[in-house]
């Protein structure tokens, strides 16, 4: 039987048989899989030193980084590799260019703990250059011109990364902050994008009845409104006229997020936890404005942004892309319920109890890194075997 082309694989004649090692064939398997227990990891590390329990140099700015730099961006280069190759028809890296791609990111972290900064800061920006690389030659060769703005966006990030690195050790006269917000703004904008094109289309195939819809100028104004945040965080742009900005977004998020009538797919977890996620992004914005007038402290509306709306968005397309790429059934079991509501439990211990009482910051901080650490663990058994091992059909992927 002569070969086809489905979404970017060669098939040919299919039969089930013998499970057999498949880490390295497609981009999601090895870097969910490490992300996800980085993630299980480090959370819980991080929460011990700062509760005091353990000692670590510069603790909250090592959490800070790999949580933006190690953990997001390892899934966000999982996602596009996977997706850029139904996008394009092109391969993305597979093979050594992935396990070579996969021990990069390793030893990025690895090097986080040791006492080189430049060689710790090279080996980090060297993960999004070499994904972007990757990425962009098969959206390239398959003319693919949407989704260029992807391999732009990874650049963005390696520059961040460099700049937050730089920072750190001193290299570069700015706040250590300046590349994390830039990186932070990068990815908010990213799942703006990507919320924006599945969320709707996975709730009116998943949620029948949900009739989520897109309005043009909602659209323009919800990522315009991000394109503007970005850059008035590049500038410098503080107090009164970045609440202005944020409020904007929060509210062209929201007008968003309202014509997806998330209240109609409450019974579809697969789906309801992207809702979710997005829910968060608007309540960010929204803390974020406040915390620009010295309303809440900035790290209520940062941990609104990457527990809640990047915790649940990564875990959420996670589990859906994988079960969707590696032959399972795509509805959500037990498991990915309890991940669901563990990772929206930890998002909301860790904003709601310090903006209800500050001085409860840091049992906020214990109970939503421990719960997290679970969501993730639970994430990583799971689904671990069905990424680390060939499709029970026979199918490639």
């Amino acid at each position: 039987m002569p070969a086809m082309l489905v979404n970017g694989y060669a098939l040919g004649r299919q039969s089930a048989g013998p499970r057999t090692l498949a880490l390295w064939s497609l981009g999601l398997r090895p870097l969910y899989l490490v992300a996800g227990a980085y993630a299980a990891l480090a959370v819980p590390l991080w929460a011990m030193q700062y509760a005091g329990w353990i000692g670590g140099a510069r603790a909250s700015a090592w959490h800070a980084h790999e949580m933006l730099f190690g953990y997001a961006v390892a899934v966000m280069v999982g996602f596009l590799f996977t997706a850029g190759r139904n996008w394009s028809g092109r391969a993305t890296p597979t093979g050594p260019a992935l396990m070579a791609l996969t021990l990069v990111w390793l030893a990025a972290r690895v090097l986080a703990f040791a006492p080189w900064p430049m060689l710790s800061g090279l080996v980090g920006v060297a993960f999004p250059l070499l994904a972007a690389l990757g990425l962009g030659r098969a959206l390239v060769g398959g003319a693919n011109r949407r989704n260029y703005f992807f391999v732009a966006v990874l650049l963005l990030i390696a520059i961040a990364q460099g700049l937050s690195a730089g920072a750190l050790a001193g290299w570069l006269t700015m706040p250590a902050g300046f590349g994390l917000q830039i990186g932070l703004d990068a990815l908010l904008f990213v799942m703006a994008v990507m919320g924006g094109r599945v969320i709707p289309m996975f709730s009116n195939h998943g949620a029948p009845g949900t009739d989520a819809r897109r309005h043009p100028l909602v659209e323009r104004c919800a990522l315009a409104s991000l394109l503007l945040l970005a850059l008035a965080d590049g500038f410098g742009v503080h107090g009164l006229a970045l609440a202005a900005v944020l409020a904007l977004a929060a509210l062209s998020h929201a007008w968003r997020l309202a014509l997806w009538h998330s209240w109609r797919t409450r019974q579809v977890a697969l789906v309801w936890i992207l809702h979710a996620a997005y829910l968060w992004i608007v309540l960010h914005l929204a803390l974020r404005a406040a915390s620009a007038l010295d309303v809440f402290a900035p790290s209520v509306a940062t941990h609104a942004l990457t527990v809640g709306a990047i915790g649940s968005m990564t875990l959420g397309m996670m589990t859906r892309t994988a079960r969707g790429h590696l032959g399972q059934p795509l509805r959500a079991d037990y498991y990915d319920r309890a991940m669901y509501t563990l990772v929206s439990a930890a998002a909301l211990w860790r904003v709601a109890l310090p903006l209800a009482m500050p001085s409860a910051t840091t049992l906020a901080v214990c109970i939503s890194g421990a719960i997290w650490a679970v969501a993730f663990g639970l994430f990583v058994w799971r689904y671990g075997p069905w990424l680390c091992y060939s499709r029970a059909d026979g199918l490639p992927g």
